[in-house]
């Protein structure tokens, strides 16, 4: 057998059908050259399977790498093709994201300049200077008004019950008269604007100012009473004055500087005061809120409020404080007092907790004999002696946020009511108030000194817009039509810019407010040259009758405003036109505050409640654990 073959038999080929002698030489060769062939190949394969590894490796030399597909992480195994797009990925989002945030944070800041404040700010600015302007006392030396200083220094020193005099407060208007009830509704109205929109003083830095002012007022309000006591039986309620038609020297008879004052300054003091006490003790509470943060001013002014507001509610006592009293009556003269007994209890229920105040607030006694559902047009509007809109606003900002429910639901729900439909009153269209052809409302019906009412009304509907924005609710029904929110916020800020010059005169009347306001401004101080000369009582009188402007501006002065055909004559001599007061400008400060963006849109809800007690019962704690 031959080696080659391993299969055994003879290497012949045979052709079938043909004899195997039949072959040609020639084909016997070929098929001799294949089996050849084959048989070598054969030959060495078998002898290289019979070589060892190194042989081979000797042979053949070292094998192919093969491309591995798949690489080996430890833990996953994925693809080479994954891995790389994956790399890849992470590269570009390093190139894209990474290095730009990177460049950014490098790259030395520069702040945004901030965007530049409305003229609602501008104008608050001014506004508040005005009560700088009218105080009395000894001033502070960052008092920041350069033709005022020190004055009323001897107020009230024949006093027995006031250690120190009355020295202190404010100035009422153009004169040196000190009227405590509008000078107490002004506080209210600084704190009430305070509270709700604290957020938009700090952003334009005026927070410890206003505060200041604040303070001012109500350190002074504490010495017109026994602020000590827990029951008292009289109020000093107003210092200086003077009787229709008087020719001695006083604080109307006289033009004369505050600083100058040489004659006597009368204490008008009451022994029954409903209103006087209601409205001081309204201020009182509102700003304890304010200085909440002080504990200890905090409570002294609640419990002034509270022996303020027990004098008030005395039985005995509940004659008008200024029934009879020529030096009060002509001036400032209140019409009723169950309005401020609304108004006082529900900022003491607010500042104290206390379940009586607005049971007070909420009996239908105060609704009945203020005639507060009875939508007369005096008593929608707000003013120094017609508090009814501002309380049941105050009263229905405590059904919006924190829905007491029984017993005070009811009334509750009428005095919403009654502030939706004094709401629609303020409407142009429903033409409930008349109005000037150049868009004021008149709701003093065409009387003198309109814009103190005009910029109350524009804080209502300012605050009562966020109220309802707060709580998600878009508008009010007026009868058959739905006015949304922006038609309130419009009315408010309509007045506002009327206020401020959009109106036919084309004149702002702040004192310091845009190109053309009033310079002949009805102010004793305001109109004497601070030439460190003294000017006596009749010595004034020819900066009195001069037509010059006054030399010293008394920047943020609202004046009393035009007539009802929007007409103004800037006369020093009119005081209707050209006297601002202390109550209106507390009026326009709010309406500002309430309508500026700085600081953002809103109030803040929470302030006002922090020390309302739970409503609703609260959960019981959970029982101590279980012990054998």
């Amino acid at each position: 057998m031959h080696g080659g073959n391993h299969w055994g038999g003879s290497f012949e080929i045979v052709n079938n059908g043909d004899h195997p002698h039949h072959h040609t030489d020639d084909e016997k060769s070929r098929n001799m050259d294949q089996w050849d062939k084959a048989s070598l190949q054969h030959s060495q394969s078998q002898r290289y399977h019979h070589l060892d590894e190194t042989q081979q490796s000797w042979l053949l030399g070292p094998p192919e790498a093969k491309k591995k597909k798949y690489v080996d992480l430890g833990c996953v195994v994925c693809s080479r093709k994954a891995l790389k797009w994956t790399l890849w990925s992470f590269v570009i989002a390093f190139i894209v994201i990474a290095l730009p945030i990177i460049i950014a944070k490098t790259i030395p800041k520069h702040k945004p300049r901030p965007p530049p404040p409305d003229n609602y700010t501008l104008a608050l600015h001014k506004a508040l200077l005005f009560f700088n302007a009218q105080k009395s006392g000894k001033l502070p030396k960052n008092n920041g008004i350069p033709w005022r200083g020190n004055s009323g220094l001897s107020d009230g020193n024949a006093t027995t019950d006031v250690k120190g005099g009355l020295v202190g407060g404010y100035y009422d208007a153009g004169d040196n008269s000190k009227f405590h009830f509008p000078m107490s509704f002004a506080m209210t109205m600084l704190s009430w604007s305070l509270i709700e929109y604290d957020h938009k003083y700090k952003a334009i830095d005026e927070y410890n100012h206003a505060r200041e002012l604040i303070k001012w007022g109500t350190d002074y309000l504490l010495l017109t009473f026994n602020s000590s006591a827990t029951k008292i039986n009289l109020i000093h309620a107003q210092v200086g004055g003077s009787q229709n038609g008087s020719s001695v020297p006083d604080d109307h008879y006289c033009w004369e500087r505050p600083e100058d004052m040489d004659y006597t300054r009368p204490v008008q003091t009451v022994t029954s005061g409903p209103d006087l006490g209601g409205e001081m003790a309204a201020a009182l509470a509102a700003a304890s809120i304010v200085f909440r943060d002080n504990n200890a001013y905090s409570k002294k002014l609640i419990k002034g409020a509270k022996t303020v507001f027990d004098f008030a509610r005395d039985g005995g006592k509940r004659n008008r404080y200024s029934r009879g009293n020529p030096f009060i009556e002509p001036f400032y003269n209140s019409t009723g007092y169950f309005d401020e007994y609304m108004w006082g209890a529900a900022w003491l229920y607010y500042a104290t907790g206390n379940v009586s105040y607005i049971s007070l607030a909420t009996n239908p006694g105060l609704s009945k004999n203020s005639k507060a559902f009875f939508m007369i047009p005096d008593q929608l509007s707000l003013n120094w002696d017609n508090k009814l809109p501002a309380a049941m606003l105050l009263l229905t900002r405590f059904r919006i946020f924190l829905n007491p429910g029984y017993p005070y639901e009811d009334m509750l729900r009428m005095y919403h009511n009654t502030t939706t439909l004094t709401m629609c009153a303020y409407m142009k269209d429903v033409s409930f108030f008349n109005w000037t052809r150049g868009g004021m409302i008149q709701l003093n019906r065409g009387r003198p000194q309109p814009l103190q009412y005009t910029a109350n009304a524009a804080f209502l509907a300012s605050l009562f817009v966020d109220y309802l924005n707060a709580t998600g609710v878009p508008g009010i029904n007026c009868g058959p039509n739905f006015y949304k929110l922006e038609k309130i916020q419009s009315f408010a800020t309509s007045q506002v810019d009327y206020i401020l010059g959009k109106n036919p005169m084309k004149m702002s009347y702040v004192v310091g407010f845009g190109n053309k306001f009033p310079r002949h401004v009805h102010h004793r101080a305001a109109s004497i040259p601070h030439d460190k000369k003294y000017y006596s009582c009749t010595g004034g009188f020819k900066w009195r009758d001069t037509r010059n402007p006054n030399p010293n501006n008394i920047t943020g002065a609202m004046v009393g405003g035009p007539d009802r055909f929007d007409q103004f004559r800037d006369l020093r001599s009119n005081y209707s036109y050209t006297e601002p007061t202390l109550a209106g400008n507390a009026g326009l400060v709010a309406a500002l505050v309430s309508l500026t963006s700085s600081g953002g849109r809103g109030i803040n809800k929470n302030t006002m409640f922090s020390a309302v007690p739970p409503l609703y019962p609260q959960n019981p704690p959970p029982p101590p654990p279980w012990r054998p």
